[in-house]
């Protein structure tokens, strides 16, 4: 009799659930569900992408072992046309020739074959305009490992994303060698995290501000912030005391990166840097070092966020071989061609400055044999 009512009790009215069913059940149902789904929308979404790349590649190929000028807008649209009739306007003539595009940008099979695990064939869509090959593969693979949204990455090309990284002062086959880690490995290094300068509009700061009021301005938006600094930041403190000697000193943002492993310690000044701020932050990172590493953590990372910054005292105090990054903050942005100038100009400054301390040191080890 108990069996009896107990089937009838689960088999009841579906407006009424009963109890009995548990609450632990339907929540591991629901995950097994979505996790499925999300695994079928990844499988076609990867299908499609590495589909349309082998379509790009075997038209191109066909282009280029021909000799007829125009023989490439020809077979675009006969092939489209074809197409078209048969799987639908997916296989137009403009989407025809981004395919092609896409394999001559991306012509090693097997990286597509990665990337589509992660990207969408609108993130590629996305990332195809991008005229330098080495800001191509930074975006892709940034991209791939952050979990960007389309959305998301169209925001970080019009930011200008790679161009105010430290990546981009670096000599291009230096950059090349850290987005081929980061592919094969990655490994995420400080050249791919730091950036300069850093976009602080949405703290909408009056034209007079002290640093109490930026550091509050922060704490109030932290959300945006973090997305400004980027994937892997945590936050662990404001104003963090530090006794040495007897003496407090403050750190004004503690935060812990965490596929660096890092604790960055970060110092707001308003106007110019100053020389002096280099050995407050040594300062800092020394303490960290000694009483907050912990095991499998790597040396704790600094930032000076400074209104603006002097390229020459930073090049002379060697501040990256302290682990210290030093950069800008705009809390109003300029136009984007002014901008984008800025931005062009502290590259190729900071590229001839690496060139130049190569040079010397290879006329030092020249001098001393």
């Amino acid at each position: 009799m108990s069996d009896e009512k107990r089937e009838i009790s689960t088999t009841g009215s579906a407006d009424k659930p009963t109890d009995l069913v548990p609450s632990e059940l339907i929540g591991e149902l629901r995950g097994l569900i979505q996790q499925t789904r999300s695994g079928v929308a990844q499988t076609v979404n990867s299908a499609m992408v590495n589909l349309y790349w082998q379509v790009g590649m075997r038209i191109r190929t066909e282009v280029l072992n021909n000799e007829r000028a125009d023989y490439g807008k020809q077979i675009c649209a006969t092939v489209s046309n074809k197409l078209v009739a048969e799987y639908g306007n997916g296989f137009s003539k403009a989407n025809l020739l981004r395919m092609m595009q896409f394999a001559e940008l991306f012509p090693d099979s097997q990286i597509v074959v990665t990337l589509s695990r992660q990207l969408s064939w609108s993130h590629f869509v996305a990332v195809i305009p991008v005229k330098d090959q080495l800001k191509r593969d930074f975006y892709a693979e940034m991209c791939r490992l952050e979990n960007w949204s389309v959305r998301t990455l169209r925001a970080k090309i019009n930011g200008m994303l790679f161009e105010r990284t430290a990546l981009s002062k670096k000599p291009a086959e230096l950059a090349s060698q850290e987005i081929a880690k980061l592919r094969d490995e990655d490994q995420l290094s400080p050249d791919l995290v730091f950036r300069d300068p850093y976009f602080l509009d949405f703290l909408q700061l009056k034209e007079t501000y002290s640093e109490k009021d930026l550091e509050s301005a922060i704490l109030h938006e932290l959300q945006s912030f973090i997305l400004e600094l980027g994937t892997g930041f945590a936050f662990v403190g404001r104003q963090v005391r530090i006794t040495i000697d007897g003496e407090d000193h403050y750190i004004d943002l503690l935060f812990y990166h965490r596929m660096l492993k890092r604790l960055v310690a970060i110092d707001l000044k308003l106007g110019t840097f100053k020389a002096a701020y280099k050995g407050q932050m040594e300062l800092y990172l020394r303490w960290l070092e000694k009483h907050e590493m912990q095991t499998g953590e790597e040396t704790p990372l600094g930032m000076i966020l400074c209104a603006d910054k002097s390229s020459e005292k930073i090049e002379l105090l060697r501040l990256d071989e302290s682990g210290i990054h030093v950069a800008s903050y705009l809390t109003e942005l300029p136009p984007i061609d002014v901008l984008r100038q800025k931005l062009h100009e502290s590259i190729e400054r900071a590229q001839k400055m690496l060139e130049n301390r190569e040079t010397e040191s290879n006329d030092q080890q020249q001098g001393d044999n």
